[in-house]
Order: structure tokens, then sequence, then C-alpha cells
């Protein structure tokens, strides 16, 4: 657990950002600290050894930041999602509803080629919205989804829980609860 300890002490909480009662998990301490950083992304690496990934997928934007260096890391190609209206090529999208408001979330249609195995990466999952809006354009890429990494899981609002009951497994180095700690 000394591990996680170490981590844990990396990550910042903001108080009522982006609105009053949130308690936002701020990764950018973690990622300024090259001996943090490496250990996160030795450790997402070390869960996904030997399981075959063609390419990990991470989602704007601070999934682009550890999905892009596990990707390194597994020596595998990355593909971004993006936010609606960001992406050049032809794409396609998923609306969904996330914890403050309505958003979108887009891929290349040229990004996974039918039955690549994908890692899905972001630095948090809370309800689980937009990790669930990942998987749908996943799915209709005809992508293979070997799991989900996360650095950090708000156990408390489900969104773990919610993944894990479609069959995808997840891998969360540290565990939260969203109004405490």
């Amino acid at each position: 657990m000394a591990r996680d300890t170490d981590l844990r002490a990396l990550i910042r909480t903001i108080p009522d950002f982006p609105r009053p009662g949130v308690r936002f998990r701020d990764i950018t301490t973690l990622l300024k600290d090259a001996a943090g950083f490496r250990r996160t992304v030795d450790r997402l690496a070390a869960a996904y050894k030997g399981a075959a990934i063609d390419k990990v997928v991470g989602i704007e934007s601070r999934g682009f930041i550890v999905g892009a260096a596990l990707a390194a890391k597994l020596r595998t190609g990355f593909v971004p999602i993006r936010k609606g209206g960001r992406l050049p090529a032809e794409r396609f999208g998923e609306d969904y509803a996330l914890e403050y408001g309505q958003d979108r979330l887009e891929i290349h249609r040229d990004a996974i080629a039918a039955g690549e195995r994908v890692l899905l990466v972001d630095d948090l999952v809370a309800t689980g919205g937009t990790a669930i809006a990942a998987l749908t354009l996943l799915e209709r890429a005809n992508a293979r989804v070997v799991g989900c990494a996360f650095v950090i899981a708000l156990a408390d609002l489900g969104g773990r829980a919610a993944l894990e009951r479609l069959g995808i497994p997840v891998t969360a180095l540290i565990a939260f609860d969203a109004d405490r700690e």
C-alpha cells in the first residue's frame, strides 16, 4: 500500500471546482513529479503486460497524457478520442451526459481497424459516463476492448462498477471518495 499512498500524496484536491460542492482531483501535481509520473505509467503498463494490445485509446484531455505515455511504454500506437468538432478527418461521435451537463466525443473513422485490441485510458472515472460514451465509439469501430485504465476511481460515484457490469475489466491505481479525503 505504500506505493498507493505515495501516488495519492501527489494528487491535489481542489474544493468547489468546477462548481460548488465538487472536489476536483487534479493530477497535474502528479504529472509534474517525474518519479510519480513514471511510477504511474509503469504500474499501468504492468497491469497489461502480455495483453497483446494493438492501440491505447486516450480520452481528451488528461487521458492523452497518461495514454500516450502508456502507449510508448507498451510499444503500441495511440488513438485520441476528442471532444466534438476537434478532429480534422472523417469521424463519428457520441453524445453523452456527464456530471455537469452534456458533451460529445469523436474518433476518426480510420483510427482503429476492425478487431484491433484496444485499452481505453483516462485520468479518472467518476460516474462512468465519459468512458461509456468512449466504449460506444470503440464498439462502433469494431474494436475489441481489453480493459479500461484510470489513475483514479471515485468509488462512491459508481463509474467503475458500471463499466465492470458491462463486462469491461477496470484498472484504477487510486480510489478516492468524491466528497471526502
